[in-house]
Formats: C-alpha cells, structure tokens, sequence
C-alpha cells in the first residue's frame, strides 16, 4: 500500500484524548478506525465516527480481522490501562505498522512504549501543562514546542524592535531567535490581515503579531521583552 498523508488512521482508545482526536482527523477528511473495548463507549459515537468498534486490542486475532495490517498509521490512545496500552503497541509493532502512536501517561510509559515499537510518544497533559505554563508567563500568545529544546510561539513585538527593520533591528544577534511571520495590525473595520513571511526590510508595528523560532530559552527570554 503507498503511503499518503491521507491514509486511514486506526484511532484505539476512546477517551478523551482518542475521540479528540478522532473527530479531528474525521474533520481534516481522513478516514479513521476506531476502536474501544467498552462497547456503551462505541454506541455513543456511532452518530458521529462511521466506522466505530468495539473489540479487545489486546486480542491479536481481533486486531487481524479488523485489518490493522493494512494500516499505514495507529495511534493507541489508551490511557489508564498501561498493560493494555503497552501490548497494544506490541502487536501493532509485530503487524509491521509503519508509523505508530502512542500516547504516555508517565515518563517510565512513554519509555516502555518507545521500547516496544511506537515511533512517537504523545503525552498529551505533560505537553498542555507545558504550554499553559508559557501562555501564563510573558507576551505569548501560543506556544508549539516542536522538539525538546525548539519552539514556535506567536507573540508581539517588543518595543525596541517597533518602528525600524528587521535587518537593523538585528534580532537573530541579539535574542538569537529569527521572526519568520507577521500579521499587521487591523487599521479598517473590515479588515482582515493574515501572516505573511518576513524579510530583512519587514518594519513591525506595536499592534502587530509575529511567528518566533528558536531555542526555548531564548524564546522566553524574547518574550520577556517589553
């Protein structure tokens, strides 16, 4: 089977966070498998996931009959149970699915996970504390960390680089971070600005808004700047 960013996505574990996700892709127009074990949560979904089962992922012949081998992606989504969650992954590994995701309740989960064949780790109340946090703190208006040690925030200028280019305003030398993206400020009623990719003769205003990259240290301390 060639693999597209459309593929079909075998969501099992309807929780919070895998019927979240679930109808999310449903919406994006990606086809999904769900599954649950607990059949009174299959029958609530059944109005709003087409194709929702209830079946025991633990359960090699079942995941077979349901034809996970033919899957391209997975994401088990379990989350209290950890022994399920963890031989979930196992079986899916063992089918040969190319791209599994799991998701981890713990550090130690997440490590057991990885061992066993997911090729991602989500930890989905880790990561929004994470982002909570930096929404709580400074001029950050959304905050995507996209490795350990990188994020993307969307923010406003600090005054000191208002007014001038980005090239004289040389922040990549000072703060070490680069601005890619700026949404000017509405000046009509109607008007709608959008982000547009920044170059060096970019002259930001107060009331504008920007897409910063970089280490997360010196993120925050970007956005610490009045």
């Amino acid at each position: 089977m060639a693999r597209t960013g459309n593929d079909p996505v075998a969501v099992i574990g309807l929780g919070r966070f895998g019927t979240a996700l679930a109808l999310e892709l449903i919406r994006n127009g990606t086809e999904v498998l769900a599954i649950d074990s607990q059949s009174k949560i299959v029958q609530g979904l059944t109005k709003q996931i087409p194709h929702v089962i209830t079946a025991d992922s633990t359960d090699l012949e079942a995941l077979r009959q349901l034809g996970l081998p033919e899957f391209q992606r997975a994401v088990v989504a379990i989350g209290t149970d950890i022994q399920a969650s963890i031989f979930t992954t196992s079986l899916l590994a063992d089918m040969g699915i190319p791209d599994i995701w799991a998701k981890a309740i713990s550090g130690l989960h997440g490590d057991i996970l990885a061992r066993v064949g997911a090729h991602h780790i989500v930890a989905p109340e880790n990561d929004m504390g994470e982002r909570v946090a930096h929404l709580l703190t400074g001029r950050i208006l959304e905050y995507v960390e996209i490795d350990t040690d990188f994020a993307i925030i969307k923010t406003k200028p600090p005054g000191d680089i208002v007014g001038v280019t980005l090239r004289e305003a040389q922040v990549r030398k000072r703060y070490g971070v680069t601005i890619v993206a700026v949404k000017p400020q509405a000046t009509l009623p109607n008007d709608e600005p959008r982000f547009t990719d920044t170059t060096p003769d970019t002259v930001l205003g107060y009331g504008d808004l920007i897409l910063v990259q970089g280490t997360i240290e010196n993120i925050e301390r970007f956005a610490a700047e009045e």
